[in-house]
């Protein structure tokens, strides 16, 4: 009888408080959907753009420089075709790799950008949760199911919104 009493007693003195606040946030979203994600993103897409338009012109001419080659492979002797075939393939091979390295530009260009926009989100983010007194937020990406009020994407974006509009580029 002891124990019960005493185990009522220390329950109703500190009650039981083991329910974290746990919230979900869609980072993907929020890189996309805000304002300095579209800001972001509309640059890089122009990026892509001029350097698409300008490989796109570099290829039309290896192709134009392949068919002329090969219109006059029963003109030319074997040794100077030979040479043009190695110095076109030398060109092709200088045009792959110019592209791959217009590329891997790009994408390095993306997750600085990227990297920017978390380094400005993360304060807002803590502030956030400080002031609705959260105990975690998880990505959206390690969640199977969750309902949908523990999202709170929207309340973010809207913050990093008002917060900041677009990054130096």
């Amino acid at each position: 009888m002891k124990k019960i009493f005493f185990y009522f007693l220390v329950l109703s003195i500190f009650p039981l408080n083991t329910f974290a606040k746990i919230v979900y946030i869609d980072l993907n979203l929020i890189l996309n959907n805000s304002d300095v994600g579209k800001f972001v993103n509309s640059h890089i897409e122009k990026i892509k753009k001029e350097n698409y338009s300008k490989y796109k012109q570099q290829e039309n001419k290896l192709i134009e420089k392949e068919q002329l080659l090969i219109s006059q492979k029963n003109i030319l002797n074997e040794i100077e075709f030979n040479k043009k075939i190695v110095a076109l393939t030398e060109e092709v091979k200088k045009y792959r790799s110019e592209r791959k390295d217009s590329v891997d530009r790009i994408n390095e260009i993306k997750i600085d950008y990227t990297k920017e926009i978390l380094k400005s989100l993360n304060p807002i983010i803590a502030k956030y949760v400080d002031l609705n007194s959260i105990s975690m937020v998880i990505p959206k990406k390690n969640i199977i199911v969750g309902r949908k009020n523990l999202d709170i994407t929207d309340q973010i974006i809207k913050l990093l919104n008002d917060n900041i509009k677009k990054i130096n580029l």
